[in-house]
């Protein structure tokens, strides 16, 4: 991962939501802008948080943390000043459920403490932080601040702007919001499963491995190292399929308000799916480096929507 793409998208993400804003609406009336005052404050002391623990503990994954539990909060607060009207009740607890679950997955991989400082870091970020590009350490810290803290916590924020933009809709909870809602139930779901399968699979396979055995000891399929059975035999990362499925599903209540097939709140969707784009390569390129039949599965199985079943 090179600190060109990344500034390029911090970039990016400056230019077009402004203009979106402007040139597509719609725009914000009173209370919404008194509503998004608050969240900008929420937001603020948490990229605020995330460095200053981040850089004094050397553990990366305070946002990570945070991931889960932010929306629910945001939304919720969205949801209570505007009324409590059916659609914003529907896509608190729709969130809400989403968070839940998400935590769990989280927390079992030993990602909370007690003393909440600590707890497991992403494996991600300390192969990140040892690369050249990173060296010496104050461009890390500039990495961390701009794209961990701020970046990553200015995403979350915008993925939950369809819930703000109908705070104000006069169109009734209809057929597109049951629809919308059905769906990103089941991208939950979906990705439940995901995770489920993926962690039995993982717990099966250390516990061999803390056994004694090696990695090319290990009966099929653990002996590959990677996950390629239920959903990851046709989709090489479903968990991620189905969390961009989930946003894009909470984005479509803002077109039942009656917003328009494209309004401004689609930032934060289409951010994240370009963010899982380049975590999908850099965990990949890690994968790759690790096991001989990495690069075949990639071949063979498609990156995100489900495809072929791999033969492995």
């Amino acid at each position: 991962m090179k600190l060109g793409p990344i500034a390029a998208l911090l970039g990016l993400s400056l230019i077009v939501c402004p203009l979106l804003y402007i040139f597509v609406g719609p725009a914000l009336d009173a209370g919404q802008i008194d509503t998004l005052r608050v969240l900008l404050i929420i937001t603020g002391c948490s990229a605020l948080y995330c460095f200053a623990v981040g850089e004094l503990t050397r553990n990366n994954s305070q946002m990570d943390k945070l991931w889960s539990l932010l929306p629910i909060a945001y939304v919720w607060v969205i949801a209570v000043r505007g009324g409590l009207t059916p659609r914003l009740v529907v896509m608190a607890m729709l969130a809400t459920v989403w968070g839940v679950r998400l935590t769990f997955n989280f927390a079992r991989k030993g990602a909370y403490r007690l003393r909440f400082w600590e707890g497991e870091e992403d494996y991600r970020w300390p192969v990140l932080r040892a690369r050249k590009e990173f060296q010496p350490r104050w461009k890390w810290v500039l990495f961390d601040l701009f794209f961990i803290s701020i970046y990553q916590n200015a995403l979350v924020l915008l993925i939950t702007f369809p819930a703000l933009v109908c705070m104000r809709s006069e169109q009734p909870f209809g057929w597109l919001d049951g629809v919308a809602a059905a769906l990103m139930a089941g991208f939950i779901f979906y990705e439940t499963l995901a995770d489920e399968q993926q962690w039995r699979f993982q717990t099966a396979k250390w516990g061999m491995i803390k056994s004694g055995k090696q990695l090319s000891e290990l009966p099929a399929p653990y002996n590959k190292g990677f996950n390629t059975t239920g959903l990851w035999s046709v989709s090489r990362h479903p968990n991620y399929f189905a969390e961009q499925g989930t946003w894009v599903c909470f984005y479509l209540f803002s077109v039942a308000a009656g917003l328009g097939v494209f309004n401004w709140s689609a930032a934060g969707a289409l951010l994240l799916i370009v963010l899982f784009l380049g975590s999908s390569a850099f965990g990949e390129e890690i994968s790759g480096g690790k096991y001989p039949e990495y690069a075949r599965y990639c071949r063979e199985v498609s990156k995100f929507f489900p495809g072929k079943k791999y033969q492995g």
